[in-house]
């Protein structure tokens, strides 16, 4: 069986569920290309905000350029980490939208049951495959997105703490 015959099979929750990951994959391709092209820019990052904290600061206390710094690095880490929320709500939610494609299933197979009784299980196959198809295509757009998403928070914060130690070195 193809894979659109599932997706076909598991209705319209299946195609919420592709929608998500797609949205999601390619949330997780551009902040793979933006961490990276930020790493590759660390010193041109750290000359730029050295600058902007020295040009800030009239007398150069250690104490004061430390909190700007601080405060200049948090600033440009929320620019880089945007976007990496997404991925963490499509990773929570999707198995949730799969259980409700489940239950939604289930009570189409009950349905099926209550109208033409046991005598033929086929007929009420549909609404168990419909359930059975959106709890696997939830868990299979949550997986992946719950590994990206620590993979990516490792990658942000190996790339913050290089450009807080250079950003300090720079302005001491």
């Amino acid at each position: 069986m193809r894979i659109i015959d599932y997706i076909n099979q598991g209705g319209p929750i299946m195609y919420i569920l592709l929608l998500f990951n797609i949205i999601g994959f390619a949330t997780i391709v551009y902040k793979i290309i933006t961490i990276t092209q930020e790493n590759k820019k660390t010193d041109q990052t750290t000359d730029q905000l050295a600058g902007i904290i020295k040009s800030s600061t009239s007398n150069n206390q250690v104490e004061t350029m430390v909190e700007l710094s601080k405060q200049e690095l948090t600033c440009h880490m929320n620019n880089v980490e945007s976007g990496i929320n997404t991925i963490k709500i499509i990773a929570s939610i999707s198995p949730l939208i799969g259980l409700l494609g489940t239950v939604i299933g289930v009570l189409v197979a009950f349905r099926v049951m209550s109208e033409t009784g046991l005598n033929n299980p086929s007929n009420f196959a549909e609404g168990i495959s419909m359930a059975l198809i959106t709890t696997v295509g939830g868990l299979l757009v949550a997986i992946p997105h719950f590994m990206a998403h620590s993979y990516l928070l490792g990658m942000l914060d190996k790339l913050e703490a290089n450009l807080e130690k250079k950003l300090l070195i720079k302005l001491l």
